[in-house]
């Protein structure tokens, strides 16, 4: 008999955690932004692109699906509390890049640089680190 071996699926609550506590919300934001902004990078101009400009392939449904996606982020700030004007604000964004990325042929463009999951992460995060300390995160 021939000795085989089993990949071992990983833990998805290691990666994307499922609790409704900050950090939890923090990490999962973060990896959704990694996931539709920052993939993969772009050989020779070192320019980070994810989902987000793939999807634009898809002529209408791409764009769909990142405004769904974008609208996630939105949700999972509005658990933690975040103001209603920068909901706003976020729903501008995600908007915003939704109708960017709506323009025939060149809609992949705006999106490679209109990054709103990556603004919306800065308004998240600036929301956490006045009003949920413990789960800062020191980048370097």
């Amino acid at each position: 008999m021939v000795n085989t071996t089993r990949m071992q699926m990983p833990d998805l609550g290691a990666i994307v955690p499922t609790g409704r506590d900050a950090a939890s919300v923090r990490r999962r934001v973060e990896a959704l932004e990694h996931l539709l902004e920052g993939l993969f990078t772009i050989p020779g101009i070192k320019r980070k692109v994810g989902l987000d400009v793939i999807l634009d392939v898809l002529p209408v449904g791409g764009d769909v699906i990142g405004a769904a996606m974008g609208a996630y982020m939105v949700w999972e700030a509005r658990n933690l509390g975040i103001s209603k004007v920068q909901m706003a604000r976020m729903f501008g964004n995600v908007g915003t890049d939704f109708l960017l990325g709506l323009i025939p042929f060149v809609g992949a463009i705006p999106d490679f640089f209109f990054r709103s999951n990556t603004r919306n992460l800065k308004i998240i995060k600036k929301h956490l680190d006045k009003h949920h300390p413990s789960t800062a995160v020191i980048e370097g």
